[in-house]
């Protein structure tokens, strides 16, 4: 609940009693209410005012910048400094010069986000694929518009759009500007709103026209065979998956798969990266390529450094020699951010309200827009028409008498009466006489009155053809697909994102990005976990351990071995030896339950290494059973990272042991708390494909006894122990009187 105390006045008595009303009452209220009346109205406003774009393309502040450089002249005009923009855009947008200077840096063609930019710009914008190369400040660079912004601003003045007042009341400004093309699909456009976000990716303007022309004249048209795919500012290569560019132009949901462009340099020995992903940076991109060299997983690589300069973007790979340039380009596209993701996410306000969109859907919604704005504008002209006739008409009946028209204006005493006493005279309305009246003396001339009647004929026509074009849809769905033809013709460029196919992908198996080299593996008791070298192993061998802490086992294998942790809670978890840091004897070393995300209470109790899953797992468990499973039971197509049920919980178990090898005769041993032993072969317990199988009696076990000790035996303790080997299972067993004592409990 939340609580609201009202403020106590009663000691003031110059307060009116309005207010002593209800002094010092707490108030309750439901956190949905105060939510609802707080934070809904915040968060609409984000939605619909500020991080959405609209069918227009554009957001609120981009608009207001824009319209802002169209008052200022600077469509047709010279540049202009930008702090004067910015100081001009504040009558619109008063957020601060800071963000209102920012949104002209994303628009500006200096800075290289937008595939068609709206400002002309001189001077440093910075750039869209460099995180840290800085724009210059407003008052050292200038703008203006682009002459693509004609067609966002086309008729603008002849009410194709609503017009609002400013946050002040002291100017108008446009809802939407009445854009002759789509230039939602054209441009990229990112927002995160509140509880939503939007991600429209750019695409080819050729493109898109034709597109919304085809769909105008077909609206069953197969969108992907003139909209190819996204078409990003940065260049670079897009996989062409035709299933998933099918989900995103049906749903507006998706991702799409881009690649750098590159080169090898065979003189230098160096890969030279010119087109980057849209979605990254230069500085990402090498910070991870560092990385990676330092994690030894591109020890092909010998240097990386940044030569973006005057002539574009530019990142060097040196190789070492030897190096197959075509397998470290395919590594380092699986590595690093060379080869990224880019989400779609067409989220756009339609009408105030936010909706996901797919492309057949969204240019409908422009279509629709676009038609509306061509139908106000026809309005607009034919009454100007109409108007323009009904003064002309007025004019003829002038020209009947010249002379009558001169004598009542030179015979009238006032010039108020003029208007009303030509309205006498010929019969004319007030519109007209007035426009009469404002005629020069040197245009009382017969040629000209005969021009301006002359007229009357074309605007008769004129009008005529605006009301056929307002009543038949058809001739406005033409006169959208002109203008589409038109925009796509003076302002259509070639793709500069290209297409890669799955012919061109060559995949490398994912273990040549481990080094392989010799580790050392040890887990202790509690939990902690090291890889070490044998070099580092040879200079200190003594183990760093917590009180009371001993090592449970010791591995020699490699760096690329796949390690399961089994766990008291009948869990195996899976991860790999490279996962680990390399460390020193003379620390703790990683904290396994930690490190894997062990669940509360969770411990390790082995640890098992492969390569292929080969060999059994045994689980022996108190009651004098075994389970027998192959470890292949523990592999997984997917990379799964946790097993449930990985053995029977019904028995507390006492160990778990590793077969290598399921072919190779192997024994082990088996003791009782009875002091019992047995030394059987493990061929004679039956495999079971059930993890968590409870296994079969390997011994027979008196009274209250349990096994408190299992262990794989050498060869040549499994001879000296021939005494206690058994041929058949169940067994009881032999009084165990030369075995030392282990000490050995359950694992749980």
């Amino acid at each position: 609940m939340a609580r609201r105390k009202s403020t106590n006045h009663s000691q003031n008595s110059s307060v009116p009693d309005a207010y002593i009303a209800g002094a010092g009452i707490v108030e309750e209220e439901k956190i949905t209410s105060t939510l609802e009346k707080n934070y809904m109205p915040y968060a609409m406003s984000v939605i619909i005012s500020r991080a959405l774009p609209e069918i227009d393309g554009f957001k609120p502040s981009h608009r207001k910048l824009l319209y802002t450089m169209y008052k200022m002249n600077l469509l047709t005009g010279g540049l202009t400094k930008s702090a004067n923009v910015v100081g001009q855009t504040m009558r619109l947008n008063p957020h601060g010069d800071s963000a209102i200077y920012e949104t002209m840096v994303r628009l500006a063609r200096g800075n290289e986000a937008l595939l068609h930019p709206y400002v002309q710009s001189k001077g440093n914008f910075g750039k869209a694929y460099s995180r840290d190369m800085a724009y210059a400040a407003s008052r050292y660079t200038e703008v203006k518009l682009e002459p693509i912004c004609h067609e966002l601003f086309r008729d603008i003045d002849k009410d194709t759009v609503d017009f609002v007042p400013n946050y002040d009341n002291t100017t108008q400004e446009p809802t939407l500007f009445p854009a002759t093309f789509p230039t939602i699909l054209v441009n990229a456009n990112v927002g995160i709103a509140v509880s939503m976000a939007s991600s429209v990716c750019p695409f080819n303007l050729t493109e898109v026209c034709d597109t919304a022309i085809a769909l105008i004249k077909n609206s069953n048209h197969d969108i992907l065979s003139t909209l190819k795919g996204p078409d990003f500012p940065g260049g670079g290569f897009l996989f062409y998956d035709e299933s998933e560019l099918q989900k995103i132009y049906s749903t507006g949901r998706g991702s799409v798969k881009l690649r750098s462009k590159w080169t090898y340099n065979k003189e230098d020995n160096c890969l030279e990266i010119t087109e980057i992903p849209y979605s990254t940076t230069i500085e990402a991109i090498i910070d991870k390529i560092v990385e990676c060299i330092k994690q030894g997983k591109l020890r092909e690589v010998s240097y990386v450094r940044d030569e973006t300069g005057k002539n574009g973007l530019k990142i060097a790979i040196d190789l070492k020699r030897g190096s197959d340039p075509e397998k470290v380009m395919q590594k380092l596209f699986r590595l690093t951010p060379l080869q990224d993701n880019y989400s779609c996410n067409f989220n756009i306000l339609i009408s105030g309200t936010p909706k996901v969109m797919g492309i057949r859907e969204i240019l409908e919604e422009w279509t629709a827009f676009r038609m509306e704005c061509i139908r106000r504008r026809l309005h607009f002209d034919l009454e100007k028409k109409k108007e323009k006739l009904h003064t002309l008409m007025g004019l003829q009946k002038i020209l009947l008498d010249i002379d009558k028209a001169i004598r009542i204006i030179r015979e009238t005493e006032a010039e108020v009466d003029v208007v009303p006493n030509l309205m006498i005279g010929f019969g004319i309305d007030e519109k007209q006489a007035e426009y009469v009246a404002e005629i020069k003396l040197r245009y009382l001339n017969r040629e000209y009155l005969l021009k301006r009647t002359h007229e009357i004929d074309d605007l008769q026509s004129s009008i005529s053809e605006i009301q056929e074009t307002l009543a038949e849809p058809k001739k406005i769905k033409k006169i959208i697909i002109a203008e589409l033809k038109e925009t796509a013709k003076k302002y259509g460029q070639p793709r500069k994102t290209l297409f890669y196919y799955a012919s061109d992908i060559k995949e490398e198996a994912s273990e040549d990005d481990i080094p392989d080299y010799p580790v050392h593996l040890f887990l202790s008791e509690s939990g902690y976990f090291k890889k070490i070298t044998p070099a580092s192993l040879r200079m200190s061998n003594e183990q760093k351990l917590k009180e009371d802490d001993h090592m449970l086992c010791h591995l020699e294998t490699t760096n690329r071995i796949e390690l399961l942790f089994f766990t008291n809670q009948q869990q195996v978890y899976k991860t790999k030896a490279s996962e680990f840091t390399e460390t020193k004897a003379s620390v703790l070393g990683d904290y396994v339950p930690a490190k894997l995300n062990f669940s509360e209470g969770e411990m390790v109790t082995q640890l098992t290494a492969t390569s292929n899953y080969d060999g059994d797992m045994l689980f022996i468990f108190s009651n004098g059973k075994v389970a027998r499973v192959p470890l292949a039971a523990y592999a997984t197509k997917t990379n799964r990272k946790k097993l449930q049920n990985a053995y029977s919980a019904k028995v507390p178990l006492i160990q778990i042991l590793h077969i290598p090898d399921s072919k190779t005769t192997c024994s082990i041993l088996l003791r009782t708390d009875g002091n019992r032993a047995i030394v059987l072969d493990v061929a004679l317990i039956p495999q079971k494909t059930t993890r968590d199988t409870q296994g079969v009696q390997v011994i027979t076990l008196k009274g209250k006894h349990q096994v408190s000790e299992a262990r794989l035996l050498s060869a040549e303790e499994a001879e000296e122990l021939k005494k206690y080997r058994i041929k058949t299972i169940p067994a009881i067993g032999s009084i165990a009187k030369d075995l030392p004592e282990t000490g050995q409990m359950s694992l749980l």
